[in-house]
């Protein structure tokens, strides 16, 4: 019975590990995020190049706005005002955090993830999540999502954003955000934690558009284009606020 017992209560969540995973702890997190966020903006400079975005891009809109994951926390910021911005967030815990904050600071959110292998795309939400951004786009919303796939290997695009402009006909946007103030998670995609009081740039690259006869081959061509228009405009992001691009 002894064994019974204690098997029972192995199984039992502890009280620290239901707190952590409530709702409202959940909530508090993703709120208390936006508010940092915000004090990072407030108390920062933001320069765009080009210098006025919506002018030199207004045109291309809605279109697909591409980051790499981990470079991501201070875009938001560069929504104008009534702009309709919808932005890919997974769905686990951490998303659910990421999801409450970017809603804070006006984004609409799509909740899926982009599959490592086609078995498991309905299983992460990615047809869903296709669709839902496919839709969103002929709406007239703009979308943002990271280019590179969770838990692979940072900063190497995968074929989906590939995919979803050649499927809706709309251009693909790179931008990188940087800030002279900042320090680096060690993990799989060095998460960027901007800090306050900072000189930022947010840095566009060049519009990359996909045919909708596009084959695998050409599919290819464009991933490998973006992930190099990325890389470069990242970099140059970090040269403008005189850092290095860790």
């Amino acid at each position: 019975m002894a064994d019974s017992q204690a098997k029972r209560r192995a199984k039992r969540p502890s009280l620290l590990k239901r707190i952590g995973t409530s709702d409202q702890v959940t909530r508090l997190a993703g709120r208390s995020a936006a508010a940092y966020l915000r004090f990072v903006r407030r108390t920062s400079t933001l320069e765009f190049e080009p210098s006025e975005p919506y002018e030199f891009f207004g045109h291309l809109l809605p279109g697909i706005v591409a980051m790499w994951h981990g470079q991501h926390l201070m875009v938001p910021f560069i929504r104008r005002e009534g702009h309709d911005v919808r932005v890919m967030i997974s769905k686990h815990r951490d998303g659910e955090i990421n999801a409450i904050a970017a809603e804070s600071l006006g984004l609409g959110t799509v909740r899926a993830s982009a599959a490592r292998s086609s078995s498991r795309v309905i299983e992460k939400g990615g047809l869903r999540g296709f669709l839902e951004m496919k839709a969103a786009l002929a709406q007239g919303a703009t979308v943002a999502m990271t280019a590179d796939l969770s838990n692979q290997r940072s900063r190497r695009a995968g074929p989906g954003i590939i995919k979803l402009a050649r499927a809706s006909g709309r251009p693909i946007v790179p931008v990188a955000v940087a800030t002279s103030r900042h320090f680096v998670i060690k993990n799989w995609d060095r998460t960027t934690v901007n800090l306050p009081f900072s000189k930022g740039i947010c840095v566009f690259g060049v519009p990359i558009y996909v045919p909708a006869d596009a084959d695998d081959a050409l599919v290819e061509q464009k991933r490998v284009e973006l992930e190099d228009e990325l890389n470069r405009v990242t970099e140059r992001a970090y040269q403008r606020v005189g850092r290095q691009n860790d």
